[in-house]
């Protein structure tokens, strides 16, 4: 089993193999073109070491983060998903892995979406500051820590870490 270097890539597996006890398949970049992955599926399928191999289905995947890509999951919808994931990095595998659902990421990237911040007390100073004028004596009183805190136990946003003080913010309206 060669895996290619391809960083979101799907394991796809001759069923016809494996139900016979045999391990066929290949790796597949699956951000490439549609037709491209199916002609690599249709080359393994036509190498299997069982006659008349026709179904496959994808038995390991790679670069998805938290998403969890299904078995028979198809090729257009791994495909669609990863091409989601390449064009939006670590945060568009994990906000599928916390929507489950494509087109509610998408929303949430295109509608909600507030930024990258260091930390939620950052981005409630940043939007404190800039939706009204606090006076200077008053600005060492505000606890943004807990505002940030209030904001994502209240609901109103939620968010999504990708690595240190790499804090991905998200309105849940």
């Amino acid at each position: 089993m060669t895996k290619s270097t391809a960083e979101i890539s799907i394991y796809v597996a001759c069923l016809a193999a494996y139900n016979n006890g045999k391990l066929h398949g290949c790796w597949i970049d699956a951000t490439q073109e549609l037709d491209d992955i199916q002609d690599q599926i249709n080359s393994m399928l036509a190498s299997s070491p069982e006659e008349d191999a026709e179904e496959y289905a994808i038995h390991d995947y790679e670069g998805f983060g938290s998403y969890s890509l299904g078995e028979y999951e198809g090729i257009d919808s791994a495909h669609e998903v990863a091409g989601f994931i390449e064009e939006h990095g670590e945060l568009g595998a994990e906000l599928l892995g916390y929507y489950s659902d494509i087109e509610d990421a998408r929303k949430a990237v295109d509608e909600s979406y507030c930024g990258c911040h260091t930390s939620v007390a950052d981005y409630a100073q940043e939007l404190t500051e800039d939706t009204g004028n606090i006076p200077s004596h008053l600005e060492m009183y505000i606890d943004y820590e807990r505002m940030g805190r209030d904001m994502e136990l209240g609901g109103d946003i939620f968010t999504i870490e990708t690595g240190y003080q790499e804090v991905h913010i998200f309105w849940s309206h």
